[in-house]
């Protein structure tokens, strides 16, 4: 082989491998890779009634928690006092 098409081929891979490198770091800093809990529910809940129930449970979570805030935002109105 030429030494040209050795060149274009290491330069090329380098490139390549560049490329793959930045996009699984993009992954990672991004949160691509932290769904952990997908496989562990897919074993758990392997039938669709069970599976429904748990995503209630979760929304029913969620909407606790958004109440909560809410009643702390409202008790942080009530009790304010503006500086003398």
């Amino acid at each position: 082989m030429s030494e040209n098409v050795i060149i274009a081929m290491i330069g090329i891979s380098t490139l390549l491998g560049a490329t793959g490198l930045a996009a699984l770091l993009w992954g990672v800093r991004t949160g691509q890779f932290d769904d952990q809990s997908k496989f562990i529910d897919a074993a758990r809940y392997d039938n669709e009634e069970e599976l429904r129930d748990a995503a209630m449970m979760e929304e029913k979570k969620k909407a606790r928690k958004k109440k909560q805030e809410q009643k702390e935002a409202e008790e942080k109105k009530k009790n304010y006092m503006p500086a003398d």
